[in-house]
């Protein structure tokens, strides 16, 4: 969101982003992921960091193949790094890493699946008290767990 005189106006393509997810989530995920791919390839390789690692954090999600999914994942994660003073990024980081960890887990690489559920834990810093914080470290200790890295406790 963009801030503008004291008011908050919605980014567009931030906007067109959910609509293709709430595709998604209604079970097209072949229509989304070509959806998204076409905002892809019209925000480029230069695009702004955050719309590009928006649309590879949920790009990833759209592919069958744990090998696609890990290279949007990744793609998403350099992005972040581009656009890491922003408060938005920040608490994208938790989400992110924990996708590689259940990335890496697909992929039958357990090790590099807790290098990112550590990383996931130890960003989750950044998450509001709020139903999507709550939401992302719960999914964190399950990981945790499911990997035998043990559950903390959250302060």
């Amino acid at each position: 969101m963009a801030e503008r005189q004291g008011q908050t106006t919605p980014d567009a393509l931030l906007t067109r982003i959910g609509q293709v997810v709430m595709l998604h989530h209604g079970g097209d995920r072949e229509e989304a992921r070509h959806r998204l791919l076409d905002l892809w390839t019209e925000l480029g390789e230069d695009g702004d960091p955050l719309h590009r690692c928006t649309l590879a954090h949920y790009l990833a999600d759209t592919h069958d193949d744990p090998t696609d999914e890990l290279a949007w994942d990744l793609r998403a994660l350099t992005a972040a790094k581009e656009h890491e003073g922003s408060v938005e990024v920040r608490a994208l980081y938790p989400s992110l890493h924990l996708n590689l960890a259940a990335d890496y887990v697909k992929l039958g690489r357990a090790e590099a699946a807790r290098t990112h559920v550590r990383r996931a834990r130890t960003a989750a810093v950044a998450l509001r008290d709020d139903s999507y914080g709550d939401g992302v470290r719960a999914a964190i200790s399950r990981m945790e767990l499911r990997l035998g890295e043990g559950a903390a406790e959250w302060g």
